[in-house]
């Protein structure tokens, strides 16, 4: 019996809760010592990191957070969570709806930024000049992977990303304070640097490769980069789905009835 007892027990490992009859614990900590006293920018760092932050390194988490809430409908996840309320689901379906998309074209470049900054911090610390590593990272990257550089280039902000420069400032300031090292704010501004002298013309940092170089300097996984984004727009997907829902409307898709999308099949067959 106690066999089959420890078959079921052992069926999930986790480090991460601990609970009976009247306790929670959280990596350890009571969750009554931890409401009241502990932000959600703590809160996600102890869950996802194990330890817990420093008040600065979970500032610097929250200003991350903060900037990539919402980028209006025309993004294709906010677009989907109105159309998934006017279809009939609730906010729990039209938040569902905007995360599913969230993947490498459309919310994966932040994870992708944060490899790519990796790669290039291997590099200088081996021994090779910034400028060159971030060159030989970029080359390899469209080689490899893709010729969209992750992090960089807006088609919408030019030639500025407002968002960018104010959260480098802010790291820079963590920087100073020695809540952080400031190298990746360097290799991200070097990206930004090399790619416009290919360009011959601004390629801003988006709020990709921003949020990227603060997730880098705290130390996160490039996969958290990701879903701490998906946390991010949770947020704007939420406040768009009850709006939606404020304004009323059935099915309504990406544009109004009256326009037509292009047929480009065959002309009518008589017959």
């Amino acid at each position: 019996m106690s066999g089959r007892q420890s078959d079921v027990s052992d069926w999930w490992q986790t480090a991460i809760i601990d609970m009976a009859p009247g306790q929670i614990r959280l990596r350890g900590h009571p969750i009554e010592a931890l409401i009241g006293t502990l932000t959600f920018p703590q809160m996600i760092w102890l869950l996802t990191r194990g330890d817990m932050p420093s008040d600065d390194q979970a500032r610097l988490l929250e200003h991350a957070l903060v900037a990539a809430v919402d980028h209006g409908p025309q993004a294709p996840s906010i677009a989907a969570a109105r159309m998934a309320v006017t279809c009939g689901l609730g906010l729990n379906g039209a938040m569902a709806t905007a995360v599913n998309m969230l993947d490498d074209v459309h919310g994966g470049a932040g994870e992708q930024a944060v490899a790519l900054y990796e790669a290039i911090d291997g590099a200088v610390a081996g021994g090779t000049p910034l400028a060159e590593a971030t060159a030989a990272a970029i080359d390899d990257w469209q080689s490899t992977r893709s010729r969209y550089v992750p992090g960089f280039g807006h088609r919408f902000h030019t030639p500025q990303d407002p968002r960018s420069p104010r959260l480098l400032a802010l790291v820079d300031a963590a920087a100073e304070a020695g809540t952080v090292e400031g190298r990746f704010a360097a290799i991200g501004r070097a990206v930004e640097a090399e790619l416009i002298a290919r360009k011959g013309k601004p390629v801003p940092m988006n709020i990709d490769g921003a949020t990227a170089v603060i997730y880098a300097e705290l130390g996160f996984a490039g996969p958290l980069a990701r879903g701490l984004f998906c946390l991010s727009r949770s947020v704007g997907a939420l406040a768009h789905g009850w709006e939606q829902m404020q304004q009323g409307g059935r099915n309504k898709g990406p544009t109004p009835p009256a326009y037509r999308w292009r047929y480009t099949g065959p002309d009518p067959i008589d017959g």
